[in-house]
């Protein structure tokens, strides 16, 4: 396959842009994203409670990227795809039609869950409005309840306990133990922390979830549980309850498994079709669908040159147990946590003069240029109210 190609990357999350990123230099890549920047899914618990400092790291233009430089960004909604024809369909904001072709198609569209990541076309305003209607309602309560047993769960009940120390904060979670998914370790040295911090945990307790509701807002009526437990209320309930639906409505249901996730061998190619990839949450790669949390972007920017070049590819080896970030940023730093439960702790001024310049800005984007979250957020920055 001689000659320069063309690789359209449908959905620029974290993932699809460290793609485009690593793609770049060896073909033109086209990115197709609904957001006009990369709007991370990541560190629930900092967007809700400092929306400005994570704007800062979290909610980049395009622009900003130096290694978006050589990609072509469009903005639109995905609307279908002609596997013989190798051309994605979408539209953009205006009504007006996106064609393009490709000779590599990377599926990256990720997941719907909650009210954080919403499929939808959104302009900045927009996404900046939905920071900061989210940070004033947790802002404005004495007491919250947190619904969920993972990491965006207590992360948020971490994070909300920390900036406003006097807020009651309750994490109700059905297991006997959250974070089911990582090492019991993980789970004790996370429980620790939270009760330091004066976060309240009820183990044993499955929310009722109404019918078709999902997470999608802060609500404020009495929760109750199918577990036998009597109601129980607060000023906002927090729903991270991990009723994640794949962005796939645009693709042809002979891609997708029962649950509407892409189907891929372990190159993270799709079956059947040549030159189409999956990668992130979108694909069903194991049962946590782990390829957006370990660097299966770089496997799937090696696979894709490979099969350009009619070299073997490599398979994609999922962890065990789940590992990384659990708690966030912390005004004492962060702590990453091993796949068997022991953790690595980073300073504060480690993580932001180390972690995030260097490590994050320079080796897995390739540069990024100053970011404004006060221009991204506009007069309504709520910078007084997050100290």
């Amino acid at each position: 396959m001689a000659g320069r190609k063309r690789i359209v990357i449908a959905g620029l999350g974290d993932t699809g842009v460290l793609a485009a990123i690593r793609l770049a230099r060896h073909a033109d890549v086209v990115g197709i994203s609904t957001k006009p920047g990369l709007l991370s899914g990541q560190e629930l618990g900092w967007r809700l409670s400092r929306p400005e400092s994570w704007a800062h790291t979290n909610w980049i233009p395009f622009d900003r990227f130096r290694g978006l430089d050589r990609v072509r960004t469009v903005h639109a909604s995905l609307t279908g795809v002609n596997l013989e024809t190798r051309t994605v369909f979408g539209r953009r904001d205006d009504g007006s039609p996106v064609r393009e072709r490709y000779d590599a198609l990377v599926i990256s569209t990720g997941v719907t869950n909650g009210f954080w990541r919403r499929p939808g076309l959104q302009s900045n305003g927009a996404i900046g409005a939905d920071l900061l209607a989210a940070h004033d309602i947790l802002a404005g309560a004495g007491s919250v309840m947190v619904i969920g047993g993972g990491a965006a769960a207590f992360s948020s009940a971490a994070a909300l306990a920390t900036t406003w120390p006097a807020k009651r904060v309750d994490v109700y979670f059905p297991g006997q133990r959250g974070l089911v998914h990582h090492h019991p370790r993980a789970w004790a040295r996370v429980a620790r922390r939270l009760a330091d911090l004066g976060v309240r945990l009820h183990p044993g307790h499955r929310a009722a979830i109404p019918d078709g509701f999902d997470g999608d807002r802060i609500t404020h009526e009495p929760v109750r549980w199918s577990t036998g437990q009597p109601p129980a209320s607060a000023d906002a309930v927090l729903w991270t309850v991990g009723r994640v639906r794949p962005n796939t409505a645009w693709l042809p249901g002979e891609l997708l498994d029962e649950r509407g996730f892409v189907r891929v061998t372990p190159d993270l190619r799709v079956r059947g079709y040549p030159g189409v990839f999956a990668v992130g949450d979108v694909a069903a790669t194991d049962p946590l669908r782990s390829s957006a949390r370990n660097r299966g972007d770089a496997l799937l920017a090696h696979n894709i040159r490979a099969w350009f070049a009619g070299r073997s590819l490599r398979s994609y080896r999922p962890p065990a147990r789940r590992w990384g970030s659990v708690l966030g940023v912390l005004p004492d730093g962060l702590e990453v946590y091993l796949p068997n439960g022991s953790a690595m702790r980073f300073g504060v001024w480690t993580f932001h003069k180390v972690l995030l310049p260097l490590v994050v800005g320079w080796g897995y984007y390739h540069g990024v240029r100053k970011n404004d979250p006060f221009q991204l957020l506009g007069a309504g920055s709520p910078s007084s109210r997050c100290r």
